[in-house]
């Protein structure tokens, strides 16, 4: 006999009235207070980021020594340092880079040969984790943007973007906004759209 099979109906409604209750105050069971209705942000469309683009534009910022401003005082540091967002030592967060990572050598339009080569590669580690910090298609909404700019979040590393038009600030929400086509991983052919000339090995990197 089960606990519920001896209590009497009156009790039993009154179980499930404060169950019921219960549920309702942690937002849905969420001993975090969650909302009850959960809504996936905008751009999820299983869509992935450039690596290309990674290599050549993203990475080279991520790893430049950069003036940061906090509490007033400047200094010069690399978001990819031990204090910072280094993979084995850093304090910074989700975001893991790999400060001395090479770029992967002759750089082509289709990567898609070599993917489990660069997948294995240590430069993969910070493209996965800068991907995963955004929200593909909206830099507004992305964690990638917002947190060097101090935008609507804090940020431990202070402020390193002073505001959008930053020309560091525009590769990263160039990058953000312009993913890989459905159907293509981040080594697609569409990566050549994001270089001037379409010449993913030597064009600039585009920004709008």
């Amino acid at each position: 006999m089960t606990l519920r099979s001896r209590l009497s109906p009156a009790r039993q409604a009154a179980a499930a009235s404060a169950a019921a209750l219960l549920l309702a105050a942690c937002g849905g069971g969420s001993p975090l207070s969650n909302p009850p209705d959960i809504q996936n942000p905008p751009g999820q469309s299983g869509q992935k980021l450039s690596f290309a683009y990674f290599q050549r534009c993203i990475n080279p910022i991520l790893l430049a020594q950069l003036t940061i401003r906090q509490n007033g005082q400047a200094s010069i540091a690399t978001c990819a340092n031990n204090g910072c967002h280094d993979n084995s030592t850093g304090t910074g967060g989700a975001l893991r880079l790999i400060g001395a990572a090479p770029d992967i050598a002759n750089l082509t339009a289709d990567l898609s040969a070599r993917a489990d080569e660069i997948r294995a590669a240590p430069i993969y580690v910070s493209f996965y984790s800068s991907q995963a910090s955004t929200v593909i298609g909206a830099p507004t909404e992305s964690r990638m943007l917002n947190k060097p700019m101090v935008r609507g979040t804090l940020h431990g590393g202070g402020l390193i973007f002073e505001s959008a038009d930053d020309p560091n600030a525009k590769v990263f929400a160039y990058w953000i906004s312009h993913p890989m086509p459905v159907g293509q991983d981040e080594f697609g052919a569409a990566a050549a759209n994001l270089f001037e000339g379409g010449d993913v090995a030597n064009g600039n990197c585009l920004t709008q």
